[in-house]
């Protein structure tokens, strides 16, 4: 059993009122793996009046050396409890030891001293000269303050590599945060206030709430309105809510949403076999927003694909789900309810008319967890609900493209607009289809659009905002513009 997750509310680790508890469900296993602290209403609030009170009572927002001193503390102690980040991605959130030596751990625990470093970098105030208007001649600056109180609502998927993305650079500008995490991953997000409560936070200006409920605790920091901005990760559908409830309270809103992003593959790219059989979606089941899920591939060399695929499929059958095995990149879907929601977009698929090539069901032989094959569908067309709806599981749409426009308006053809990557022969016919794409990010011939000092947000309905580089403290910071008289 994983240790019990506490909260973390006004500088103090504690259990929920009333001492409630729930279960946490491995998705190796399907058993209880651990129990977490089941917050409250009440619980919420304390959070709430306590980051409040941090931001408006404080030196916290003007003491930039004790907020880069901790959160640099902070950093190392990511580091120092890397092993313990690491099993609790794995146990807790199903992922891979491949997955976890990767995006789910170790990216972000590097990526937190490069925000670091970014932080070093921000321009806190700018000179706009001496300017005369109306009558007045005035010297003008502008300066960044910090936002305010934030509510960060992070995902079960890659909660660590998110938490960080937000956390961190709130913190570091001077906001004051309420962490609230996914229901099927709280032991993680609950390590964080454990690291900040054993470097001695200021109370209030760090608090982690976990609850069971995904609703009610996550719905009190979008409609109060002692929370000034909200950051959240999750579904397209979940931030139209968020977006509706926010609006009385003329919230700030960053919100990185859903995707259903696509890797072209040019008929001239070089070693076409390989760059199409890598395009298989396995890594941590395919739970990522930014995953490419939609395969374009020309249709001179349709059939071509299409065996590669096949044979790419059936050679990667028994190289997942391997617990201990530190090459294994996918592991089981979060929950029962997730795996049932990928089965049923694979009978959609079907019920639709494509064409099953791989994978299709969830194997009953590896136990009670959580667990669907790498499952590939071909003979798509992009107006079928498997290639316009995000699955969230390991499942790959094939569809085939005659030429350069018409590879661009299937890309496009999208409610999303987050991520992408585009291969072809040469770097200049790669690029001016990448700038066609109506996405956020995209990878150009093998290159990596995705680090923590480059801006990550969609087009679209992929969200609102952006987050990482030094686009993210930007979202954190208020600009304001003072204009000083001058006497003639």
């Amino acid at each position: 059993m994983l240790s019990q997750g506490r909260l973390y509310i006004d500088g103090k680790l504690r259990d929920a009122a009333g001492g409630a508890t729930y279960d946490v469900v491995g998705p190796w296993t399907g058993a209880v793996v651990g129990l977490a602290a089941d917050g409250s209403v009440a619980d919420m609030d304390e959070a709430i009046a306590a980051a409040r009170r941090a931001f408006d009572e404080s030196d916290w927002p003007a003491n930039g050396a004790l907020r880069h001193d901790l959160l640099a503390r902070f950093s190392e102690q990511l580091r120092v409890n890397q092993d313990r980040l690491i099993e609790l991605a794995r146990i807790e959130g199903g992922g891979a030891l491949g997955a976890a030596y990767g995006p789910l751990v170790a990216f972000p625990v590097d990526y937190s001293a490069k925000l670091l470093e970014l932080y070093n970098s921000l321009e806190w105030e700018k000179d706009m000269g001496t300017a005369e208007f109306w009558g007045a001649t005035s010297d003008r600056i502008v300066v960044k303050e910090p936002a305010g109180v934030v509510g960060a609502i992070t995902p079960w998927n890659v909660p660590l590599y998110i938490g960080i993305g937000k956390v961190l650079p709130a913190l570091l500008v001077g906001c004051t945060v309420v962490l609230k995490a996914a229901p099927e991953t709280p032991l993680i997000n609950a390590l964080l206030g454990e690291i900040a409560h054993g470097l001695g936070f200021p109370p209030g200006v760090f608090n982690v709430v976990t609850a069971k409920d995904p609703v009610t605790i996550g719905e009190m920091l979008v409609t109060d309105p002692r929370v000034d901005l909200i950051s959240f990760t999750g579904s397209t559908a979940v931030g139209k809510r968020i977006m509706a409830q926010g609006a009385p309270t003329l919230k700030r809103l960053f919100l990185e949403l859903g995707g259903k992003s696509a890797t072209i593959v040019m008929e001239d790219v070089e070693d076409y076999a390989a760059v199409v059989a890598r395009s298989i979606v396995c890594f941590h089941a395919g739970q990522g927003c930014a995953y490419p899920t939609r395969l374009l591939v020309p249709r001179s060399r349709y059939d071509e694909a299409l065996a590669v695929l096949e044979q790419a499929y059936a050679g990667y059958a028994g190289e997942w789900g391997k617990f201990d095995e530190i090459t294994n990149i996918m592991g089981p879907v979060i929950s029962a309810r997730q795996r049932d929601r990928v089965m049923n977009h694979i009978r959609i698929g079907q019920e639709e008319g494509a064409r099953l090539l791989a994978g299709g069901s969830a194997p009953s032989d590896r136990g009670g967890g959580f667990f669907v094959e790498p499952t590939c569908f071909v003979d798509v067309t992009s107006d079928m609900q498997i290639a316009q709806e995000e699955i969230f599981g390991p499942v790959l749409v094939v569809i085939p493209f005659e030429d350069d426009d018409d590879v661009v308006r299937i890309a496009n053809d999208s409610v999303y607009g987050l991520s992408g990557s585009v291969q072809a022969g040469t770097r200049e016919r790669a690029l001016a289809i990448a700038r066609r794409i109506r996405t956020g990010t995209v990878n150009v011939n093998g290159g990596m659009s995705i680090s923590a000092d480059l801006p990550f947000g969609g087009y679209k309905q992929s969200g609102v905002g952006k987050e990482w580089g030094s686009d993210g403290f930007d979202e954190y910071l208020e600009t304001k513009a003072i204009g000083i008289g001058r006497k003639l």
